[in-house]
C-alpha cells in the first residue's frame, strides 16, 4: 500500500496561483498607473511654475522611469508565477519571450535612469559653480 498525501491538489494549487498572479499583475499595473499620474501632475505643475519652460523635466522622467521599472518587475513576477505549476513547453516558451522583452525594457529603462541621474548630478554640481562665477563677475546667476 502506497501512502499518498497531498496538501493541495494540483487543480487547487493552480487556482490559488491564478489568484496570486492576478494580485501581483494588478499591483504592477497600479504601480505603473500611479507613476504615470504622478509624473503627469508634476509635469503640469512644473510647466505652470516655470511659465511654459517645463523645468524639472529630468527629475520627473527619472521618477517615472523608476515607477516603470518597478511595475515591470511585478509584471514579470506574475508571469513567473503563472508557470510555477507543471508548465507546458509552450508556456515556458511564452515565458521566455515575455521575460526577454521585459528584461530588455528594464535594461533600457535602467540605462535611461542612470543617464538622467548623471545629468542631474552634473547640473547640480554646475549650479553652485555658475553662481560663484556670476557673483565674482558682478552678473546675476542664471
Amino acid at each position: 500500500m502506497v501512502l499518498s498525501w497531498e496538501v493541495l491538489p494540483e487543480s487547487g494549487l493552480r487556482e490559488a496561483i491564478g489568484v496570486l498572479v492576478r494580485v501581483v499583475e494588478t499591483a504592477g499595473a497600479l504601480i505603473i498607473f500611479v507613476g504615470a499620474v504622478w509624473a503627469f501632475a508634476r509635469f503640469i505643475a512644473a510647466v505652470v511654475r516655470s511659465g511654459g519652460h517645463g523645468r524639472g523635466f529630468h527629475r520627473i522622467r527619472l521618477t517615472l522611469g523608476r515607477f516603470l521599472v518597478l511595475g515591470l518587475e511585478f509584471q514579470l513576477a506574475g508571469d513567473v508565477l503563472r508557470t510555477a505549476v507543471a508548465p507546458s513547453f509552450s508556456e515556458i516558451g511564452q515565458l521566455a519571450a515575455i521575460a526577454a522583452i521585459r528584461t530588455a525594457l528594464n535594461y533600457i529603462l535602467g540605462r535611461e535612469i542612470a543617464h538622467e541621474r548623471a545629468e542631474l548630478e552634473r547640473d547640480a554640481e554646475g549650479e553652485p559653480q555658475q553662481d560663484a562665477e556670476a557673483r565674482s563677475s558682478g552678473r546675476k546667476a542664471p
